[in-house]
């Protein structure tokens, strides 16, 4: 939702520090999957129960996820990239509701269930949108310049990521913040779907 807001503030500072990590020699897809290994360290910290420590590898990977399309710009994009950039920011945003639900499968399990089922509806319709908009050569920068095609909602990077935070800060609260932010992600799902159905359906 605060994704397109909060594009003109950011991507400043990412660009000069993409410029600057491509001056050194560092590939966007080595941006990316640095940014993975961080993502995966958070979560198994996460599992471990140490969920305070957990935040700053969130907090770099998330970085990271910004910067390797700064570094891209500056060198050469690639679709691989584009593609490589969201298998790696799903994988990421699975780990992280399953790490929750290993800390502690009786409390976190149903809510974890229904967060990663939520997950996968929602991120069904983002990939789906995009397709079909590549198919009728759509295009937007709305959200910065993306190999493909980003369509907005309620819940965005922004907020995952604020929620991802929120959970790291109070872990008690695991469940009830799953059952919540599950329940908006199938709302954003439903609305691009109906979105979907008004743009591509019959006319």
């Amino acid at each position: 939702m605060f994704d397109a807001m909060l594009r003109p503030i950011i991507d400043p500072p990412l660009q000069a520090q993409g410029r600057l990590l491509a001056g050194w020699g560092i590939s966007a897809n080595q941006v990316t999957l640095a940014g993975l290994a961080a993502g995966l360290t958070s979560a198994l910290l996460i599992a471990l129960g140490l969920t305070g420590w957990a935040l700053l590898p969130l907090l770099f990977s998330r970085l990271a996820d910004g910067l390797d399309g700064a570094v891209a710009r500056v060198t050469q994009p690639s679709s691989f990239g584009g593609y490589l950039d969201i298998t790696c920011d799903f994988a990421f945003y699975g780990a992280v509701p399953m790490a929750f639900v290993w800390l502690d499968p009786a409390a976190n399990g149903a809510a974890g269930a229904f967060l990663l089922t939520a997950f996968y509806v929602n991120g069904a319709s983002f990939l789906g949108y995009a397709v079909l908009a590549e198919r009728h050569g759509m295009k937007s920068r709305r959200h910065g310049v993306k190999t493909l095609y980003f369509t907005g909602g309620l819940l965005e990077g922004a907020e995952t990521i604020a929620f991802f935070v929120a959970l790291c800060l109070w872990p008690a609260w695991f469940s009830v913040l799953a059952w919540v932010f599950g329940a908006l992600c199938l709302v954003t799902a439903v609305s691009r779907i109906l979105l979907a159905m008004q743009v591509f359906g019959p006319e």
